[in-house]
């Protein structure tokens, strides 16, 4: 059971529960991504809630990676969620929500 105040939570990916969490290693991981120089930058980054699918992609990899699943940007670029798109877009939301506090997308 994923541990919120952790900052885990716990989504639906191919038909599978798992946790996701963004440690510090994964948000490195997205600052190096997405070219930002720290984690301010990042947190800037995604409370303008425009994020692309690709963002997405890099976002619930990191989650996933930081959990200790050994899952590739490949691997979750051919993923599903409930509710497709609209429940890949919760995902991220409730996951930046969880690391960043307050509605960081």
């Amino acid at each position: 059971m994923a541990n919120r105040h952790r900052g885990e939570i716990e989504a639906v990916l191919d038909g599978e529960r798992m946790t996701l969490v963004l440690t510090l290693g994964a948000l490195a991981e997205l600052e190096q991504a997405f070219g930002g120089e720290d984690m301010l930058a990042l947190a800037s980054r995604f409370e303008t809630g425009r994020i692309s699918a690709s963002d997405a992609i890099r976002i619930i990899g990191a989650g996933l990676r930081g959990a200790g699943y050994e899952r590739s940007d490949a691997d979750v670029a051919r993923m599903t969620a409930e509710n497709g798109a609209g429940g890949f877009i919760a995902i991220v939301a409730d996951l930046l929500s969880a690391t960043f506090g307050g509605s960081a997308a």
